[in-house]
């Protein structure tokens, strides 16, 4: 490890001692401050030269995100054929110009500097010099303290190595806990306003759900690997996770993924503000839609009552209805009761069944 990432021990020690020479002018070199300033200051140019890469990131996540359906539809086709799967998913990267690994790239490129900067405060944790840390740097960083721990001790270290360093055991230990719990915190809250925020929700793909679990995996991941780390170390982790979070907010809040409810959100500032430019036509077709939805009025329900009494007066025309019992028609007003043209229409059929002969049974003559 040491033969592989050699020069970048020399890279990262030289950074640290540089701004350390700069921090000094304002803070006791011996100090924690000073230490700890340059750690941060580190994190800060690592992370602004790696934004080209998070850009990378975001397109390429927003990429894989659109892309879920239609691999879900492969996988399901080709379930069978592990080669011909393969085949079609990357011409289908291929065609989209999507790459995978885009979304990991940060990390990628920040993992050396992490390595480097873990084993850099472990050589000064065991009082050897490493890359531009000479002796002289070396005892100054030994006995730098943030907040009673120095940079250089861990969680599991015991109390006889925390005491010759100057420090108590019960110090380092209050001061790792509440480091791990922001650096977890911050990472959830990263994680969450992802998943809450910018996640088209018209989509329903596994990207979701495995988002959804990193949300939680990753908070564990720091608790339990945070106790293994040096004070050095997780200043720098805090500060990147911190980094993290803020830059993911800013992005959220400036270029959402379309669909997501920070573009809702987004949307509503531009068009409050009349920033906003629409189609006419869309907003020509949402205007007429809002008309005539405020126009469009239920008609009430009436009783039988209010509808006979509301029905309009006029002139009452005979009705002409044919009579049953020869070819003559029958005049019948027009205001006439339906009761009374129902008596009527009985008692004519009535009449006309008097006035028949029911036919006599031929065994009834004599």
């Amino acid at each position: 490890m040491d033969t592989i990432l050699g020069p970048l021990y020399y890279a990262v020690s030289w950074i640290i001692v540089q701004f350390h020479s700069f921090y000094s002018l304002m803070f006791d070199r011996d100090s924690g401050w000073a230490w700890g300033l340059s750690i941060v200051s580190l994190v800060v140019l690592i992370r602004v030269c790696l934004i080209p890469l998070f850009v990378k990131q975001i397109k390429a996540t927003r990429n894989m995100q659109a892309l879920q359906p239609k691999m879900k539809a492969i996988q399901e086709r080709y379930k069978s054929d592990r080669q011909r799967q393969s085949e079609e998913m990357m011409k289908l990267y291929k065609e989209t110009g999507t790459n995978p690994l885009s979304s990991c790239l940060p990390i990628i490129a920040q993992s050396p500097f992490f390595i480097s900067l873990y084993q850099v405060l472990n050589h000064i944790a065991q009082g050897k010099t490493v890359g531009f840390i000479n002796q002289d740097l070396l005892t100054s960083a030994r006995h730098a303290h943030i907040f009673g721990a120095p940079l250089s001790v861990k969680f599991m270290d015991s109390a006889a190595k925390v005491e010759s360093l100057g420090a108590s055991l019960t110090d380092v230990r209050v001061v790792t806990i509440i480091m791990i719990v922001m650096m977890s915190l911050s990472q959830f809250i990263t994680q969450r306003q992802l998943m809450t925020k910018n996640v088209d929700l018209t989509v329903k793909t596994p990207f979701m759900q495995q988002q959804k679990m990193l949300m939680y995996v990753f908070p564990v991941m720091f608790a339990v690997f945070g106790i293994n780390f040096p004070v050095g170390v997780l200043v720098y982790w805090l500060t990147t996770n911190v980094w993290t979070m803020g830059q993911q907010m800013f992005v959220i809040r400036r270029n959402p993924t379309p669909g997501s409810l920070a573009y809702q959100e987004r949307q509503e500032r531009l068009r409050a503000k009349g920033k906003l430019k629409e189609d006419p036509a869309e907003v020509a077709a949402k205007e007429a839609a809002e008309a005539a939805r405020s126009a469009r009025q239920q008609p009430k329900r009436q009783t039988k009552a209010k509808r006979q009494t509301s029905a309009p007066a006029g002139p009452a025309q005979p009705r002409t209805r044919a009579s049953s019992g020869n070819g003559a028609a029958k005049q019948e007003p027009e205001d006439a009761k339906p009761e009374q043209r129902g008596s009527s229409s009985r008692s004519a059929k009535s009449g006309q069944r008097k006035g028949q002969q029911r036919p006599q049974h031929p065994s009834s003559k004599k």
